[in-house]
């Protein structure tokens, strides 16, 4: 699985939607794809057919375009598990040789758009675009960018930067930056944190969190040292903050106060 990420500067007229993953057998069509994806400045990863939902939720993107003919012999039972399981994600099927009974109950499954083979990329494009869009003002999320000190939150790549590196974060570390974010400098209880993220998915409860916040907070300060980001209230949460960290006469760590807030991105 490769993943073909962009220059942080683009030219593209049109900024992106989401990383896209693809699951597609025709080889020579993947890569016209990709091509266009990659000139519009796009995020993208190649998946293979086999993909679980599991796999998908890894893969760390927030739309699918995907060939039914590619997912095995039982494509309606994989469509509807990716449905399910992953509610959130943006799903756009494209494949050949459909009926009208198909692709009516591939919509009531939960697959936002079907388009039929042969088509064009552009096409295929704009509908994932038009598809993601509608999904993230939907969900209440900021299409453009938020800032926090030197860490830009991407809802639309589901990726965190600072000075246009990526942080690398998994599926759980972004939500819980952006969570926080959404706070609006607020502290956070830790069972609010952990009934809106986890929902109850596994054991641990507070130390779920206490886990998540700390690998969090170690990939914060290796890509931004000089700055300190969450904020931890004992017994009852943690907060997001922007403060550049010193050091006074005495070599001691102090801390410069700044605004907090979040900012969101022209």
């Amino acid at each position: 699985m490769q993943a073909n990420k962009p220059p942080s500067e683009r030219d593209a007229a049109v900024e992106p939607a989401s990383r896209l993953g693809i699951i597609e057998p025709d080889t020579a069509f993947a890569v016209v794809l990709m091509k266009r994806l990659t000139r519009a400045g796009w995020e993208h990863v190649a998946l293979s057919g086999k993909s679980s939902p599991r796999d998908l939720a890894d893969a760390q993107i927030n739309a699918l375009v995907v060939d039914l003919a590619a997912v095995g012999n039982k494509p309606w039972r994989w469509l509807n598990e990716v449905c399910q399981l992953l509610p959130e994600l943006s799903v756009i099927v494209c494949t050949a040789n459909s009926t009208v009974q198909q692709r009516v109950y591939s919509l009531s499954l939960g697959v936002d758009d079907w388009l039929s083979k042969p088509c064009h990329p552009e096409e295929l494009l704009a509908r994932v675009e038009a598809t993601t869009t509608r999904r993230s003002r939907r969900a209440g999320r900021p299409v453009k960018p938020s800032v926090v000190g030197k860490v830009e939150i991407r809802p639309d790549r589901y990726q965190a930067f600072v000075d246009g590196r990526s942080l690398e974060l998994t599926r759980r570390e972004y939500q819980m930056l952006e969570f926080l974010a959404l706070a609006g400098g607020q502290v956070v209880p830790r069972e609010v944190i952990y009934e809106s993220l986890w929902r109850r998915e596994m054991e641990g409860g507070a130390r779920s969190v206490d886990v998540c916040v700390h690998k969090l907070r170690r990939k914060l300060d290796l890509a931004s040292p000089g700055w300190r980001y969450i904020e931890t209230h004992y017994g009852v949460g943690y907060r997001l903050l922007a403060e550049r960290v010193g050091r006074d006469a005495g070599g001691r760590s102090e801390v410069a106060e700044e605004p907090a807030e979040t900012s969101i991105a022209a």
